[in-house]
């Protein structure tokens, strides 16, 4: 039935067509169209294939949009322009009588929406696009409903499903489509004859969002996504935004096109590759017209578009394995293959690399376009793809590399015609170069340094430098623990101006190592940490490769639980990290390049003559003026640090939610015995039941502190002895903390050549905030650390980046549009 449906279409939407079944649900109740990768009315086959359809059937149509937060690479820059292209679409379909529903999940609402309006549908239509996650998306849906699916190829010129298998040379690709084009290429798009019938949004599982009456950067906020990756201000989603760039390349650029695009200094390519990447546009429109310009700069700006960007999306259409290491030639894979062992320069980690941290000068500026500015020239692409290659352990792991920073940065990530830029890069559409070279075998080499020769790199960097949003705001951070320096990290990496201050003579927070001349060195702090989270996993595996951090315990040791004198291995396992040589020096990684005030106590905030923040320390020295603040103490600390701020009663809200949240003191003892322990298990370290205290380190056993002469241990007492004993002396503390331990591991007591305590005030958050967050009503002032969104070291990692992502979801390019691409035209002049 489905089949027969589709042969009734007209020829141009059925050319383009595919069903995976040929049953519709004969109890639908209307035709769902699953909007993801074409967000337009205009020109928009998905759109009319779903109208034509609801007409045949009687049905009303229903347009679908939703967001995810658990697809691959999310981040405030993906989710940001995606939104702003539904609040684009929403407009566009009201205008067309067209109901349309838009769902973003959010940790409070993560239901499976888009199955139970699927299961209420006689057929699904959805885009063809044949790339992750719209594909693992499309077959997981696929797998819970009965209702069938039709796919529509809104993104091609030529239908993919026309070319019947993959080609891999972009001249076969010209021969084979050279007719097909010559047949759609100057066809204008027909309007659908007939409106669907509306469907009643009363009827809804959900409230759709309504984009006039959201900030779009509060609905970013709500997410669990990478908050580390900041919005491009200056390429906002929406059909408008599109053609409004593509209509002043056209004027200005289009016939130079040929002679200007490969240099990165000017403003000679369309930068529309978001744009078509999310459908915003049509592609058929932008072909239509780039043809109807002669001469050469319409000629080689169509092949790039029709040739090399649909050769890409076919070849990913027909081949499943696209994104893999399978998807290259066999030639290129013996040759890679065959070179893998050769040595390499240097090898790079994911986190070097990502924050353009390399010793190639062209390199890192290309890479900073990416991370601060979500775009790379399309020449300078393939130069920066085939460096990872010399950069990385092996070809494998530089593919992997290659699509992770083009995909986690890019505005155009994930898209075929990505993948046809990144295969390229290691052979495919190629063919061999001899003769065989390092690394590379007979893939085409293309160094760095020859690609200097035609672009000067300090030239390109300095352009790249230059950050697009205005004002930049001076955001100052107080506190240099794990939340406050990330936060100033990711806020500098985007380009914003950014100065921390910290009270001790080091970074580090409650990550602190003690280290005290004619002392023993000690962890008294955090004692190691995990990484359940993606968003910081990703970053441990990098300072594991750096060895920043260590796992810990070694092999051959074990965390233990005591109790009563009797030692049992703990049952399940969890990987545990510490830094290396001590917990601080992560932070102290972290804050490289940071400009931080130490032994500068914040002891006053208050408004300047501006308007603007200034600080006082406890010298009565000011700092700032400063326009937005980012609180990174205790709770406790900070709330009494904002309630000091005279005249400031819109912070009340703020302060009340602060204040909500308790914090547990910890005492920590620090005991270096004369000798090493004796005992049956060889433990690191020991969670304590029924006793005083909680956890016990054998701090000696961290990577770069063994001692085989002599155990350094450190103790923590238990959350109610601590309070219980808050006021004591440290002596006493000390003192009874050793007898505990002594008690409870069994052993006899030895002897020690130094003990002390340390009470850590305010140590644990009792019960977390579901925000990772706070922000004051203007946004001016906020707050991070590992008592928002959850605990220990992840957690403030966290919550300093969702800190800082909240403000680089705030920038703004304030100019209008006209005004915006002026603006980028001159900055590429």
């Amino acid at each position: 039935m489905i089949e027969k449906a589709i042969k009734n279409l007209p020829n141009y939407l059925q050319e383009r067509t595919r069903s995976l079944a040929d049953q519709q649900n004969p109890a639908g109740e209307l035709v769902l169209y699953w909007m993801r990768t074409a967000v337009r009315a205009d020109e928009n086959p998905a759109l009319d294939v779903a109208t034509e359809l609801a007409n045949q059937l009687d049905l009303p149509l229903l347009v679908y949009h939703g967001l995810s937060q658990r697809y691959k690479y999310a981040s405030d820059r993906h989710h940001t322009f995606m939104l702003q292209g539904a609040a684009d679409v929403q407009q566009q379909l009201a205008d067309l009588q067209i109901s349309y529903a838009f769902h973003l999940a959010t940790p409070k609402d993560n239901s499976k929406h888009l199955v139970d309006l699927a299961n209420r549908a006689a057929i699904v239509v959805t885009e063809d696009m044949p790339v992750d996650p719209p594909r693992k998306f499309l077959n997981s849906l696929a797998s819970q409903i009965e209702t069938p699916i039709v796919c529509v190829d809104t993104a091609c010129v030529v239908p993919m499903q026309l070319t019947q298998k993959a080609i891999t040379r972009a001249f076969q690709f010209r021969d084979r489509t050279e007719t097909l084009y010559d047949e759609r290429l100057h066809q204008s798009w027909p309007e659908c004859s007939e409106q669907a019938k509306r469907y009643d949004l009363k009827q809804l599982p959900f409230e759709p969002i309504d984009f006039e009456s959201e900030s779009i950067s509060e609905l970013v906020a709500r997410c669990e996504i990478d908050h580390s990756v900041g919005p491009v201000v200056d390429t906002q989603g929406g059909t408008g935004a599109g053609y409004r760039r593509w209509n002043s390349f056209k004027k200005s650029s289009l016939r130079g096109y040929a002679s200007k695009r490969n240099n990165a200094l000017i403003g000679g390519v369309s930068r529309m590759s978001p744009y078509l990447h999310y459908g915003m546009v049509s592609p058929m429109r932008i072909a239509r017209e780039a043809a109807s310009v002669t001469g050469k700069g319409g000629e080689k700006y169509l092949d790039e578009l029709l040739i090399w960007r649909e050769l890409a999306y076919h070849f990913c259409f027909h081949r499943d394995d696209h994104d893999q290491w399978s998807a290259l030639p066999q030639w290129a894979q013996d040759t890679l293959q065959k070179h893998a062992l050769d040595l390499r320069p240097v090898v790079y980690s994911w986190e070097q690399l990502a924050r353009a941290q390399t010793d190639d000068e062209l390199w890192n500026a290309a890479q900073r376009s990416l991370l601060m500015h979500g775009e790379l020239h399309n020449n300078v692409r393939m130069t920066w793809g085939k460096a990872i290659l010399n950069w990385t352990a092996d070809p494998e792991t530089a593919l992997k590399t290659m699509i992770d920073l083009n995909h986690r940065y890019a505005l155009d990530g994930r898209d075929p015609a990505s993948y046809g830029g990144l295969l390229w890069c290691l052979g495919q559409f190629d063919r061999p170069f001899k003769p065989e070279q390092p690394v590379f075998g007979t893939v085409r080499t293309r160094p760095t340094h020859v690609h200097a020769d035609r672009l000067d790199p300090v030239e390109y960097a300095s352009k790249v430098a230059t950050v697009r949003f205005s004002p930049n705001p001076r955001v100052a951070v107080v506190g240099a623990g794990m939340s406050g320096v990330i936060a100033a990290r990711t806020l500098k990496d985007h380009g914003v101006d950014v100065g921390v201050f910290e009270k001790s003579r080091k970074v580090g927070g409650r990550m602190a190592t003690r280290r005290r001349e004619g002392q023993p060195v000690f962890d008294h702090g955090a004692q190691y940490f995990t990484a359940r989270d993606e968003r910081f996993a990703r970053y441990v595996e990098s300072w594991l490769q750096q060895g920043i951090v260590a796992r810990w315990p070694d092999a051959g040791q074990s965390i233990v639980v005591m109790k009563d004198g009797v030692l049992e291995p703990k049952s399940g396992s969890v990987d545990r990290y510490v830094g290396t040589p001590g917990m601080r020096s992560v932070v102290e990684y972290l804050s490289q390049e940071i400009p931080i005030k130490f032994q500068t106590t914040i002891a006053k905030i208050d408004r300047g003559p501006s308007g603007r923040w200034q600080l006082y320390d406890t010298n009565n020295n000011v700092h700032g003026p400063f326009d937005q603040l980012i609180l990174s103490a205790p709770a406790p600390q900070t709330a009494k640090l904002l309630e000091a701020i005279p005249h400031e009663s819109a912070l009340k809200p703020l302060i009340a939610q602060i204040k909500a949240v308790k914090m547990n003191p910890s005492w920590a003892t620090m005991v270096q015995l004369e000798s090493t322990l004796d005992q049956p298990i060889p433990w690191a370290g020991a969670f304590a039941h029924d006793s005083l205290l909680s956890w016990i380190a054998r701090d000696s056993s961290k990577p770069e502190r063994n001692s085989k002469s002599a155990d350094r241990i450190v103790l923590h007492a238990t959350a109610q002895w601590s309070i219980d004993n808050l006021e004591r002396d440290a002596e006493t503390i000390a003192s009874e903390m050793l007898d505990e331990f002594w008690r409870i591991s069994g052993s006899p007591a030895q002897p020690t050549a130094h003990l002390q305590a340390h009470r850590w005030r305010y140590a644990i958050p009792v019960e977390p905030t579901e925000a990772r967050t706070l922000f004051s009503h203007d946004m001016t002032i906020g707050c991070c650390g590992d008592w928002l969104g959850g605990p220990r070291v992840e957690g403030a990692f966290l919550s300093g980046m969702a800190a800082a992502g909240r403000i680089l979801g705030r920038l703004r390019n304030r100019e209008s549009p006209e005004t915006v691409l002026e603006k980028q035209k001159q900055l590429f002049a």
